[in-house]
């Protein structure tokens, strides 16, 4: 059986999205536990030349429900997002664009397989197909966000593992 659409992106984005929601709140706990500000973390970096852990946690909604957003209109822009969210606020963007991408119709966005996606970022376009734009931009850029962001957590002591990073998994039924 081939694999759809829906599954190579929603289902997907759904697993780690769970898995980055279950992170930010053992992140809270740890924060809470070692009597430290969970808003000292929001402007952390890795290294200077890096975004910070909000920016990370923008991108991972930006790359999954921004994605199926431009499978479904055939466009998709980088996004500029310098929204200051606080520690609580970007876990209600990951609950958020978990509940988003709950809602998708399987039927609506494998409709879309084969259709044209295109990147535009100022002069530059590029073309792809909705299975070619989620697997060599979509996902690279979402698995690249979601673990920064759990790097960063990691660097901060949060007691997190691979387990944690790779969510509930889909067994056979």
């Amino acid at each position: 059986m081939a694999i759809s659409l829906y599954d190579l992106s929603v289902t997907a984005y759904l697993q780690t999205l769970g898995a980055t929601s279950r992170i930010l709140d053992k992140g809270l706990t740890h924060f809470r536990e070692a009597s430290v500000d969970p808003e000292e973390i929001v402007e952390v970096r890795l290294f200077a030349d890096m975004l910070p852990f909000r920016f990370q946690i923008q991108s991972i909604v930006h790359h999954s429900v921004g994605a199926i957003a431009a499978i479904k209109k055939g466009a998709f822009q980088p996004s500029f997002e310098k929204t200051p969210h606080d520690y609580a606020a970007l876990q209600e963007l990951v609950k958020e664009a978990q509940k988003s991408l709950e809602t998708e119709n399987p039927e609506e966005i494998n409709l879309r397989e084969g259709a044209d996606v295109t990147f535009q970022a100022g002069d530059t376009k590029l073309r792809f197909s909705a299975e070619d734009f989620v697997m060599s931009f979509s996902h690279p850029n979402f698995h690249f966000h979601a673990t920064t962001a759990y790097d960063i957590l990691r660097s901060k002591g949060v007691p997190l593992g691979k387990r944690d990073y790779m969510g509930r998994l889909r067994f056979k039924r």
